[in-house]
């Protein structure tokens, strides 16, 4: 099974090369210093120590914190831990820089060639399930709204940077999905055990009991680490075009 797969992923359907060259192909020096960013998970630390605060803030025990950060962690390990370790390996598909058919038709960007393989995308994968938990952890339309948008700016990195093809961002998707759907099942079901069920009716909360104030400091620290980090790549291109 895993023998066909690779043979038909390997094959590059046409489509999928098309879309990827459409991303790929931009010739933006500000596109490509913007991308390298964006790929890096330490441009998202901010974002990460705001979601930390934010479930201190509004969980009452260190039970239910560590509860949360443990099905957080759990997300991780279903996205990219089951991919990085035996889906990748397993179907063993190059990536479009290396893919010997289309190589020479990607613009590869600072260097980024990927030393393992592209199916699927561990960072579509791991940004989806963490958007994904979260969003059934605060039930917010602002944070949920968001949490996808950062997810997808992640994957549209990865296609302009010639890193993935398009069907690896979407599996990557569709299981980073799963798998935080998957971790709050076992969120919902231990937390219960250990906390009193309240349904929360307030303009100040959630219908899970987060503090709206606190949901808008997350949201105001995303938005203000993307424009922090696009005003640093339109220096930064600037910089590179007057060489």
């Amino acid at each position: 099974m895993s023998s066909i797969l690779t043979i038909a992923l390997t094959a590059a359907p046409s489509l999928d090369v098309t879309v990827l060259r459409w991303f790929n192909d931009s010739h933006s020096l500000w596109l490509d210093v913007l991308a390298t960013y964006f790929t890096s998970g330490w441009t998202w630390l901010p974002l990460y120590i705001a979601l930390f605060i934010l479930v201190m803030k509004n969980n009452e025990t260190i039970q239910q914190v560590g509860l949360v950060m443990g099905c957080t962690l759990l997300a991780l390990i279903l996205a990219g831990g089951v991919d990085n370790l035996i889906v990748k390996p397993l179907v063993a598909r190059p990536r479009p820089s290396s893919d010997p058919i289309i190589k020479y038709m990607v613009d590869v960007v600072a260097g980024y060639r990927g030393k393992d393989f592209s199916f699927f995308s561990a960072h579509a994968a791991n940004t989806m399930a963490i958007a994904t938990f979260f969003i059934w952890l605060v039930r917010d339309k602002l944070l949920s709204v968001m949490l996808v948008c950062w997810s997808l700016i992640n994957c549209w990195t990865r296609l302009h940077l010639g890193m993935h093809y398009p069907s690896d961002i979407v599996v990557g998707l569709v299981w980073g999905v799963f798998s935080g759907s998957v971790a709050f099942f076992f969120f919902n079901r231990i937390y219960y055990r250990i906390s009193e069920k309240i349904n929360y009716i307030s303009s100040q909360y959630s219908s899970t009991g987060y503090a709206k104030t606190d949901i808008g400091i997350v949201a105001t620290i995303l938005t203000l680490t993307l424009a922090v980090v696009m005003l640093l790549a339109a220096h930064t291109a600037g910089t590179l075009y007057m060489k």
